[in-house]
């Protein structure tokens, strides 16, 4: 919360929230233009402000691995501490615009509270994936690089990737490939999410469409959001395993 960065992160979504509600008073545009940005720009901050957070807190932290002090503690403690304030830095930049145009009528709610969610996995996930990298690389440069790739992966390259697959591929039934697929990426997931529950088949895309197909609505939802969890609980335990049995 000390970190200068954070406030810069809550100014730019508190600026942008004000901005879209100004220039359009509908709210479902509004959240599929916030939806487009939180879903690219959210990974690639959780992601930068994880990997700079571990390298260049690492002496301070081999300090406190000379204290009696359990690893998971201090591990965990570093990674939570940076998710939740990156979290809350999007949590207020975006709610205070909202509240003030008191959008929050009885649907309005549960779509901006969708939003909100969905940035926030994207969040925990990123900043523990980061965390991650971190923990297995010494070189920096070769750290960051790494955590760069993985989201450029994640937000551009799978995608082009399975879309040519699907091309390529158009003549067999895809619908669980398609499926899997989906749940594969959390980038992907957290945009099917927000989607379904607007009702927008036009803008789901054919993984969307497929999702939305086969699981139904409220299925889909309660799918996706345990994957997503598990999206967390997988790197945070990561970062739990690394830390306990890596010779500092």
């Amino acid at each position: 919360m000390r970190s200068r960065w954070s406030y810069v992160y809550f100014a730019f979504y508190l600026i942008l929230g004000f901005v879209l509600l100004f220039l359009n008073n509908d709210l479902s545009k509004g959240i599929i233009t916030l939806m487009n940005i939180i879903i690219v720009l959210v990974p690639l901050i959780s992601t930068i402000f994880g990997i700079m957070y571990y390298y260049d807190s690492r002496e301070f932290t081999e300090l406190l691995l000379a204290q009696p002090i359990k690893r998971s503690k201090i591990f965990l403690g570093q990674y939570f501490g940076l998710s939740i304030s990156l979290m809350l830095s999007l949590v207020l930049g975006l709610g205070i615009p909202f509240i003030s145009y008191g959008l929050f009528d009885g649907g309005s709610i549960g779509k901006f509270i969708l939003l909100i969610l969905a940035g926030a996995f994207l969040t925990f996930i990123f900043s523990a994936i980061a965390f991650w990298i971190g923990l297995n690389n010494e070189n920096k440069i070769k750290g960051f690089g790494y955590a760069i790739l993985l989201w450029l992966f994640m937000a551009v390259i799978y995608d082009g990737i399975f879309l040519l697959s699907l091309i390529m591929f158009q003549e067999f039934p895809l619908e669980k490939l398609t499926l899997f697929a989906s749940l594969l990426n959390p980038i992907d997931l957290s945009r099917i999410l927000v989607l379904l529950q607007l009702d927008i088949s036009a803008l789901l895309g054919y993984t969307g469409a497929v999702f939305k197909e086969f699981f139904g609505t409220n299925k889909g939802f309660v799918v996706a959001f345990i994957i997503l969890c598990l999206w967390v609980i997988i790197p945070v335990f990561l970062i739990y395993r690394k830390a306990k049995f890596k010779d500092f």
